[in-house]
């Protein structure tokens, strides 16, 4: 019997880091069950090079990761979204446009390492723990029996991983 391929979208205003590394990584972990995107209410012009290089150091693809508009995925024509995560504040409280669809939604918040100053280590350091944290959470996310729950059971364990910290 052929497992049904379940498209994700990740949200965060700008699109340049926290939404990326999760897209990167669930392509990664997650290949031939998943497909993930991301995107932005507000996207920049380019994804952050810290996010790439702490991708990069971790053997996780970051081929074809770019910044892109939320609209991209409400538009006719757009991938059918299974989950949208929001993995910023800012985002979670901005008015979504209507997916395609009844995707399921959660709010993953993930402390913004973009917005931490200092010094090369400590900026670096900042990537981590939002990698740490989207890494964990995917990989029990990963381990949900999807085909089994229904969509309120759904809806409160994603809600429920959101809560994890790492």
């Amino acid at each position: 019997m052929e497992s049904r391929v379940f498209n994700v979208l990740f949200l965060c205003t700008a699109n340049t880091a926290r939404s990326i590394m999760a897209e990167a990584i669930l392509n990664q972990l997650g290949k031939g069950r998943f497909v993930a995107y991301s995107a932005g209410s507000h996207p920049a012009k380019a994804v952050n090079p810290h996010a790439i290089a702490y991708l990069e150091r971790h053997n996780i693809s970051t081929q074809n990761l770019r910044c892109k508009d939320w609209a991209e995925f409400a538009a006719p024509g757009a991938p059918k979204m299974d989950f949208v995560l929001t993995v910023c504040d800012r985002a979670a409280g901005e008015v979504c446009p209507v997916w395609p669809g009844q995707p399921v939604t959660a709010h993953w918040g993930v402390d913004d390492p973009v917005a931490v100053e200092g010094n090369e280590e400590k900026k670096m350091r900042a990537f981590a723990d939002a990698y740490m944290v989207l890494n964990r959470r995917i990989a029990i996310f990963l381990n949900l029996p999807l085909e089994k729950l229904d969509q309120i059971s759904l809806r409160r364990e994603l809600a429920s991983i959101g809560n994890i910290k790492s």
